[in-house]
């Protein structure tokens, strides 16, 4: 403490601001990419974060534009804000990327994914699976004597939290397709 009382760093506006300007904490990101669709397109963005050691917790790809051969690439990745930022600026200097957008930041967007989950059991467990999943509104879209497999469509958190409560009742096997995301309202 010096004589003003006033604690070093106390605020970002102290002239005795000795924090540093950079974060450790993690953060996750949804990006959204919108590049050629062409060969080797995909490989090059992917090398852009395998080569760095950056990671990808999801990744959707589909073509947007026929005419305009442009397909969208949504990744999920987590890292510090630095690291964020460097991610975003690389994409942009890659030659066919056209658009970088980081739904995480600019402003609200909407998230889903979908998922199937292949249910085995009998007796209770099976009339307990068939119960949770219409509280999820998972649809059955297979049935046979020993198994259900659900098609769930939401939030990642949400296809997390059916997964943990189907575990016990005998959950086989799950497939996700990743997340794909929109930024909300009127804008691009």
């Amino acid at each position: 403490m010096n004589a003003l009382k006033i604690k070093k760093g106390a605020t970002s506006h102290s002239a005795y601001n000795l924090r540093s300007n950079f974060s450790d904490t993690q953060e996750q990101h949804t990006l959204a990419v919108v590049v050629d669709n062409e060969a080797g397109v995909l490989a090059r963005v992917i090398g852009l974060f395998s080569g760095r050691g950056y990671n990808i917790e999801s990744l959707t790809v589909a073509e947007i534009d026929h005419e305009g051969k442009r397909s969208r690439i949504t990744v999920v990745t987590t890292g510090t804000p630095q690291i964020i930022e460097q991610i975003k600026s690389q994409l942009d200097r890659i030659v066919p990327v056209h658009e970088v957008h980081d739904l995480t930041v600019e402003g609200p967007s909407v998230e889903r994914e979908l998922a199937l989950f292949k249910v085995a059991g009998a007796g209770e467990k099976r009339v307990e699976a068939l119960r949770i999943a219409e509280i999820f509104r998972a649809s059955v879209v297979d049935s046979t004597l020993e198994s259900f497999v659900f098609e769930l469509t939401g939030t990642p958190e949400k296809i997390d939290a059916f997964a943990d409560l189907m575990r016990p009742l005998g959950l086989v096997e799950v497939a996700r397709t990743g997340v794909a995301a929109l930024s909300r309202g009127a804008g691009a």
